[in-house]
């Protein structure tokens, strides 16, 4: 499918959303969410699809909301409000359940709802200058549907100051307070994405996707019978499975498993 505001590329299993407004540093407004929105669930049901990546062509990943498409709004209601900023929650949950790994490549700048697009993906690499900032107060607005994805990344404490203050800070501090997971210089961004796309690749996908159910579901979980009852039957499954016969097999005998022998 072509679109006006995203750009798509496949190669190996890898599907890079790129966020293709650059003249206006990849702001959102309803066309590129709703485009992202179809990008995402096409990525997931996509069988040949492994990986999802979301990046931004030209100087930025995003600079968050299109304040003259925001204008434009103006007259809505509130009802007509919530629904029109749905649209970007959906994206992001569907980034954070989709059962295929999701990576954020950022660089420039990610402010406000690109954060939550940001803290939404399983890993996030940024470029040393890039700026992040939760703004949203300084419009008299809140962080609202990002706030479940940025909380979970950086933790309550966190939020409280970036939240509070919308300042702006950098992706150092961002991998100091776990919103990014490496800052690297500009020039070395594109090898460090490869290297994790590369880890990626030689995980089942079957495992993979439940991997991530399997975080959700321990995640803040006290550690009972119940709890432990579960993750046992998790390994169960898992060993009894196609893909994890297939990658016992594959250790036993010194090759390759099928999903990686294949190419993925």
């Amino acid at each position: 499918m072509t679109y006006e505001t995203l750009e798509i590329e496949s190669t190996r299993g890898l599907r890079t959303i790129w966020l293709n407004r650059p003249d206006r540093r990849n702001a959102m407004n309803d066309v590129l969410i709703s485009e992202l929105n179809d990008a995402i669930q096409a990525a997931i049901g996509d069988g040949s699809v492994r990986i999802i990546m979301l990046a931004g062509r030209g100087q930025a990943f995003s600079s968050g909301a299109d304040l003259h498409w925001m204008k434009s709004g103006r007259e809505m209601s509130r009802d007509e409000a919530s629904n029109d900023a749905g649209h970007l929650a959906h994206a992001m949950r569907a980034l954070f359940e989709s059962p295929k790994p999701t990576l954020a490549r950022v660089h420039g700048s990610a402010f406000a709802g690109a954060m939550g697009l940001v803290s939404a993906c399983d890993i996030a690499i940024a470029s040393e200058e890039t700026r992040f900032c939760l703004s949203e107060v300084k419009l008299g607005l809140l962080p609202a549907m990002i706030s479940p994805y940025v909380i979970k990344a950086i933790g309550e404490r966190q939020a409280r100051r970036l939240m509070l203050t919308a300042e702006v800070f950098e992706a150092p501090m961002a991998c100091r307070i776990g919103l990014v997971h490496e800052s690297v210089p500009r020039d070395e961004l594109d090898a460090c994405v490869g290297r994790i796309v590369d880890q990626l690749r030689l995980g089942s996908p079957n495992a993979l996707g439940e991997c991530k159910r399997l975080i959700r579901d321990v995640n803040g979980r006290e550690i009972d019978d119940a709890l432990t009852t579960m993750t046992a039957q998790r390994i169960g499954a898992a060993r009894a499975s196609e893909e994890g016969q297939e990658g016992i097999a594959a250790f036993f005998e010194k090759r390759k498993p099928s999903w990686v022998a294949d190419g993925g």
